[in-house]
């Protein structure tokens, strides 16, 4: 065993000090392209009720981590399980029916349709299918609800009315996370949540995401290039280099351990306020 790889199953053990049930693993996940390599056995374990944080260089793997975990993209070795079944080949359509949902880096949302209408399909597609007689009656109106108390949630029912199109970024990422939230998971994971935000609309949106972990009593993975945010609300990191794990750990030890300094971190040390 290498001194990082040593390294990485210490911090590993280290770092499950989260109490509770295994929800979501990965065991020897690998995904090639060819001779690349992106995600080289790459195992992770997350516990309900965590905040977990996927850190790493561009390239590391972390999106085709996700797009494994999520079904976009089929292993071509290992295995995901979520809460103990095997999903690894199951088409990613069912995946949210399970209890796994996932937002996307970018928004995708009805550019020419309303706040509301965007969050109500979701709801309508989550509970009724894309077209039920129940829509003629008392169905949409549970939609319309349901969509009004996520708009509520997210902080954006004031722009209910409006184009998606027409909103700001952070409004856009919000009402992305709004229409992933529609599909009642248990594990929400998050791809580059503050992407493009400004520093005030980043502090929000992490706030945010704390208020949506402990009012929906969610799992959350997310992969956050921001290390303030992903230091300030994560109970565990784990760090990917060049595909594989690194380390996995608290906040406090991520940012006390020297590989993941000189691979990701730029030589961050004690003394730099993060």
């Amino acid at each position: 065993m290498t001194s990082r790889t040593q390294s990485a199953a210490a911090d590993a053990e280290d770092g499950d000090a989260v109490a509770g049930e295994t929800v979501l693993r990965t065991e020897g996940l690998t995904r090639r392209f060819g001779e690349l390599v992106a995600v080289d056995d790459v195992s992770i374990s997350v516990t309900e009720g965590e905040l977990r944080a996927i850190i790493g260089p561009n390239g590391a793997g972390k999106t085709t981590t996700f797009n494994c975990i999520t079904g976009v993209l089929t292993p071509s070795e290992g295995a995901v399980y979520f809460r103990d079944e095997m999903i690894t080949d199951l088409p990613e359509e069912r995946r949210p029916h399970l209890g796994l949902a996932r937002s996307f880096q970018a928004n995708q949302l009805f550019a020419d349709e309303t706040v509301l209408e965007n969050v109500r399909v979701a709801v309508q597609t989550e509970r009724l299918g894309t077209f039920s007689l129940k829509l003629l009656g008392e169905g949409r109106e549970y939609c319309v609800d349901r969509a009004y108390e996520l708009l509520d949630l997210l902080g954006i029912r004031s722009v209910a009315d409006t184009e998606a199109a027409n909103l700001s970024h952070g409004d856009q990422r919000r009402l992305g996370i709004a229409m992933t939230l529609a599909t009642d998971p248990d594990v929400l994971l998050l791809d580059e949540p503050t992407s493009g935000m400004s520093p005030s609309a980043t502090a929000d949106t992490a706030d945010l995401i704390e208020d949506i972990q402990e009012d929906l009593d969610l799992t959350v993975v997310l992969i956050e290039h921001d290390m303030d945010v992903v230091l300030s609300i994560s109970d565990r990191i784990t760090v990917l280099h060049r595909g594989a794990e690194l380390a996995t750990g608290t906040p406090e030890q991520i940012r006390q351990n020297e590989n993941v300094q000189d691979a990701y971190l730029g030589g961050l040390r004690e003394e730099v306020d993060v």
